[in-house]
């Protein structure tokens, strides 16, 4: 826990300026030559100590946010719980943060609490030494300056970097209380940087989950991006399930999935991270279709024992477990319209007599669906062999499209099985 304010002078750290955003060290230099205090700080501070090479970098001053509005023409206020300034470069913004301090008088106007604790709105303003120590996480109260070109250390965060552990700043539980977020941050900084939870840091976790139920499902929808869209998708959801905290962002996720569904998510989750580490595009519908999934198959089940033909069971299921899950994590329609399709084309697969096969092959959510079926043959939940004759189908040409869907008919005269090396699913993000 914090122990004072440790100086580390440039020969005594790795950070050069020359692994710094030109746009961030821009943005320092004039807040600096303004006479105000400026600072990188948080992630951008922490990934290049770990020798890392951070996106994105992040900024705290002494500046007011209306004053560093107006010492930026490409800037804009933004936010209410945290009032907050980005300057845009291009495709590049610079976030820019007000020192911030825990006000004297809890009936402060510019801050207020819920019932639970919860901050609603944090605009108390303060001095360096304050803003550190009302950061979440030790390894994130880390300032470079460039006016020295020293970091500081305010909660022992260097220590917390060598021994490679995740540790709150202040009692864990309260901190949780004020922002819910946190218990997901904790976990994806775990995933992101192999990390572990401090044991006081994660005690509350398996306690406190229920304190994400009151997040907005706009703001729980960003944080699963940052979750799942960070590389390490797969660990994050190992750690996710560990301490409870699954049921929280996704009610219809059964508490012990079978085999099946935990080999389809893993597998999906693990391919998604490749995906990522190359450089390769993804979409959230993929990853969100896969998730609930099994949720819907076993509503789909219900309604078919009711007496509904299956696709209008798997309508009124898919329309149901959607219309439950945006209330807590806000998936944008465009998302779920290709959640709806690509579960749709499940069952529409297996279908392709006459010319079926060739209008599903040009169908705009067909190699998404053709994924997401490699990946249910893989976990075992079908039989495999549709999706290796839909590999074969697409590298066909028009004549052998013909005879591939000719020999579909029972017992064809001169059949030949073919066979070819299993196709690897990619997980298409589409």
């Amino acid at each position: 826990m914090p122990s004072g304010h440790q100086i580390i002078p440039r020969d005594q750290h790795c950070i050069s300026r020359n692994n710094i955003s030109e746009n961030a060290l821009k943005v320092l230099y004039r807040l600096k030559n303004a006479g105000f205090e400026a600072y990188l700080v948080g992630g951008g501070v922490r990934d290049l100590l770990l020798g890392g090479h951070p996106k994105d970098f992040d900024i705290a001053t002494s500046a007011h946010p209306e004053e560093v509005n107006a010492l930026f023409r490409n800037s804009r206020l933004i936010g209410r719980r945290f009032r907050l300034v980005h300057v845009l470069f291009g495709r590049e913004m610079i976030e820019v943060a007000t020192f911030r301090a825990a006000p004297q008088d809890p009936d402060h106007a510019q801050h207020q609490q819920s019932a639970t604790g919860q901050l609603l709105k944090d605009n108390v303003y303060g001095n360096l030494d304050e803003d550190a120590l009302r950061r979440d996480f030790t390894i994130n109260a880390l300032y470079y300056s460039i006016e020295d070109f020293t970091v500081r250390d305010f909660a022992n965060g260097l220590e917390d970097l060598n021994k490679r552990q995740i540790q709150l700043i202040g009692d864990p539980e309260s901190r949780y209380q004020e922002d819910p977020v946190r218990m997901l941050r904790a976990v994806r900084f775990a995933a992101k940087l192999d990390f572990d939870i401090a044991v006081e840091t994660a005690e509350p976790l398996y306690r406190l989950g229920d304190l994400l139920d009151h997040i907005p499902s706009a703001r729980l929808f960003d944080e699963s991006q940052k979750i799942f869209t960070s590389g390490h998708a797969e660990t994050s959801w190992r750690l996710l399930q560990h301490y409870g905290l699954v049921a929280h962002l996704f009610p219809f996720f059964p508490s012990q999935p079978n085999e099946h569904a935990t080999q389809l998510i893993q597998q999906a989750m693990r391919n998604t991270d490749a995906r990522i580490q190359a450089g390769k595009h993804i979409a959230p519908s993929f990853l969100f279709a896969i998730l609930l999934w099994h949720p819907v198959r076993e509503e789909m089940q219900k309604h078919q024992d009711e007496g509904l033909p299956p696709m209008q069971a798997l309508q009124k299921a898919s329309h149901h477990i959607i219309d439950q899950q945006i209330r807590t994590i806000s998936v944008p329609r465009r998302f779920t319209t290709a959640m709806r399709e690509m579960w749709d084309l499940q069952f529409k697969l297996p279908r392709r007599h006459g010319n079926r096969a060739e209008r599903l092959v040009s169908h705009p959510r067909f190699r998404a669906a053709y994924d997401f079926l490699l990946l249910r043959e893989e976990s075992g939940e079908i039989e495999p062999g549709l999706g290796e004759w839909w590999t074969l189908y697409q590298e066909a040409d028009e004549v052998e499209r013909k005879k591939m869907v000719s020999e579909l008919s029972p017992n064809p005269p001169g059949r030949k099985k073919r066979r070819r090396p299993k196709k690897k699913p990619d997980s298409q993000q589409h």
